[in-house]
């Protein structure tokens, strides 16, 4: 991770006015987003405590890394750079600044398998992660804490109740998922409803934006 980083930190760094926090929204509030993405997963949480009869099962170093650190640093360089300055900087719409850095973040997850079937599912179901990170980090208000603590909390109901060896799992573990997405979704609809603000994803800057003043931060 930190290998990978260094050079992409000099480029955020030189490319934003010798800002490095700021522009990839890790100025948020943090306590805020980990509440609010924890009030999202809690129905992963209950469904899959349900599921395996709330048999908890984890190591220190999975926590860690593949929950704490697999969170953060994917967060951080799929959403928070390669998405992100791609979208704020240039006139790349939503879906085509998202592209490449989801193609990327769904490859990462295929070692975990080498049946193909599986494979495919692992990638369909990553590639969707992807986006819904994206448009979460951006709708609300560029807080990459938000994404991050999805991702963490997702990861974490996982693994803590043993759901699957991969990122695919059961029929019923994704309708359990598919229910805390619906809860983000819908979460993040109300809270800009009631605060009046527009969503910053439409069908205007889907593909392309007229002008770079169209995604601000």
């Amino acid at each position: 991770y930190f290998i990978v980083g260094v050079p992409l930190f000099i480029f955020i760094y030189l490319t934003n006015n010798k800002q490095l926090i700021n522009p990839l929204g890790l100025n948020r509030n943090i306590l805020t987003a980990l509440g609010i993405a924890f009030i999202f997963t809690i129905p992963m949480f209950i469904g899959y405590g349900i599921l395996s009869d709330f048999a908890v099962n984890i190591t220190g170093k999975r926590f860690w890394f593949y929950c704490v650190f697999a969170a953060f640093f994917e967060e951080l360089y799929y959403r928070g750079i390669f998405f992100g300055q791609l979208f704020q900087k240039t006139k790349l719409g939503f879906l085509s600044a998202l592209l490449v850095s989801a193609l990327l973040f769904a490859s990462l997850h295929l070692y975990q398998s080498d049946d193909t079937k599986t494979l495919i599912g692992i990638f369909i179901t990553t590639l969707m992660g992807a986006g819904l990170f994206a448009w979460l980090f951006v709708e609300w208000d560029y807080n990459l804490w938000i994404s991050i603590g999805l991702h963490l909390f997702m990861n974490l109901s996982w693994d803590i109740f043993s759901i699957s060896e991969n990122a695919l799992g059961s029929i019923n573990a994704n309708w359990i998922r598919g229910i805390s997405i619906l809860f983000a979704i819908l979460g993040t609809i109300i809270y800009k409803k009631h605060k009046k603000k527009p969503l910053l994803i439409n069908k205007q800057n889907l593909i392309l934006k007229t002008s770079l003043t169209e995604i601000t931060q």
